[in-house]
C-alpha cells in the first residue's frame, strides 16, 4: 500500500494506492511530500519511486537490507534511517520489531515499513484531520513527529512489558515457575534488544544535528528535537535498562530456583540409593551359593530377614524426614 500526503502553505491533500505510476503522477515538486510505503517489497516499484525522487540507486539495496540499522553517514543525497522499533505485539514469546527505512531530502520524506507502524496511521490521519497543523513547517517536520510519536509508543511499550514481567515475577517469587518460565524471560530480554539500537539511532541523530554542515533539518526543527526529545530519551533509556535489569534479575533467581530444584530432586535419588543399598547387600549375600548356610534351614529365617528389611526402609525414611531431606 502506498499512501501519498501532499502539503505547503495552501494545500494538503492524501491519496493511497497500490500503482506506483498513480502515486507518481500526483507529486507536485512545489508542495512538501509524504510517502508510506507499507509492506511494499516490489523491488521494481521502489526503483521508480528512487529514481523520482533522485536518489542514488545504490539506496534501492539498503532498504531491502533488514539488517541495516542505523543513520548513514554518507548523506550527499539524502538523509537516511534504517530503523527497528519495539512493539508490544508477542509471536513466540518474543516482542515483535517492526523494521524499515526512513528517507529525508529537501521537499520530500519517504517512509519504507515493512510492517505497518500504527502511530504513523495516526499520525498521518490526524495530519489529513488537521488535528496536527503541519503546513506552516517544512518536510522535515515530519521527521520530528515521527520520532516523537515513535518515543511515545514506547511509554506503552514499556509498560505493557512491565505488566508481563509482574506476571513472571509472580511465577518466580511463588517458586512455581519451572524452565519454561526461564525462557519466556530470556525471549524476552533478547528480543527487546533492539529498544537499545532504537534509542542509539535517535541520538546518533540528535549528535549528528550539531554539525554545522548538517543541511538536512532546519533550525527551527533542531531546536524541538532539543528541546523536547532529548530529554524523553534520557528518560526512556534509563526506563529500557530498569527493564533489562529487572528481567536479569528474574532470570538469575529462576535460575537458582531451577538449581534448587534439581538439588531437591538429586537430594531425594541419594536417600533411595541409600535406603536399598543395605537390602541389596543383604538380597546379595543370601543369593550366594554356599552349601552350609545354617540359617537357610531354620523355619523362621525368612520371615526375619523380611522383617528386617522393612525395619531398614521404615528407619531410614525416620531418620531422613528427622534430619529434614525429605
Amino acid at each position: 500500500m502506498l499512501i501519498l500526503l501532499i502539503f505547503s502553505q495552501n494545500h494538503l491533500e492524501l491519496f493511497s494506492s497500490r500503482d506506483v505510476d498513480t502515486i507518481l503522477k500526483k507529486i507536485d515538486v512545489s508542495h512538501n511530500i509524504w510517502l508510506r510505503c507499507i509492506n511494499f517489497r516490489d523491488r521494481t516499484g521502489t526503483a521508480k519511486i528512487i529514481n523520482h525522487f533522485q536518489i542514488d540507486p545504490s539506496r534501492i539495496d539498503m532498504i531491502f537490507n533488514r539488517s541495516l540499522t542505523g543513520i548513514d553517514d554518507e548523506m550527499e543525497d539524502c538523509l537516511f534511517d534504517g530503523y527497528e522499533i519495539l512493539t508490544h505485539q508477542l509471536k513466540n514469546r518474543e516482542f515483535q520489531v517492526a523494521q524499515g527505512s526512513i528517507v529525508l531530502g529537501k521537499k520530500f520524506i519517504i517512509t519504507f515499513e515493512i510492517t505497518e507502524i500504527k502511530v504513523l496511521t495516526i499520525l498521518i490521519n490526524n495530519i489529513h484531520k488537521r488535528i496536527i497543523n503541519i503546513q506552516e513547517w517544512d518536510v522535515d517536520y515530519i521527521l520530528y513527529l515521527i520520532f516523537k510519536n515513535i518515543l511515545n509508543n514506547y511509554h506503552s511499550v514499556f509498560d505493557y512489558i512491565s505488566r508481563y514481567l509482574d506476571d513472571l515475577e509472580d511465577e518466580v517469587l511463588a517458586n512455581s515457575g519451572n524452565e519454561i518460565t526461564y525462557r519466556k524471560i530470556a525471549a524476552m530480554r533478547q528480543s527487546t534488544r533492539s529498544g537499545r539500537r532504537n534509542f542509539q539511532n535517535i541520538r546518533s541523530l540528535l549528535a549528528l544535528m550539531n554539525y554545522e554542515d548538517f543541511q538536512w533539518i532546519s533550525q527551527p526543527v533542531k531546536v524541538l528535537f532539543n528541546q523536547e526529545l532529548v530529554h524523553q530519551v534520557d528518560h526512556l533509556w534509563q526506563e529500557y535498562q530498569a527493564l533489562r535489569a529487572w528481567m536479569s534479575e528474574l532470570m538469575e533467581i529462576q535460575r537458582d530456583n531451577i538449581a534448587s530444584k534439581t538439588s531437591e530432586r538429586i537430594n531425594r535419588l541419594t536417600i533411595l540409593s541409600t535406603i536399598f543399598l543395605p537390602i541389596t547387600f543383604i538380597t546379595g549375600f543370601y543369593g550366594m551359593n554356599f552349601k552350609y548356610m545354617p540359617e537357610l534351614e531354620q523355619s523362621w529365617a525368612y520371615p526375619a530377614v523380611i522383617s528386617i528389611i522393612i525395619l531398614i526402609v521404615f528407619s531410614s525414611i525416620a531418620f531422613a524426614k528427622k534430619q529434614r531431606w525429605l
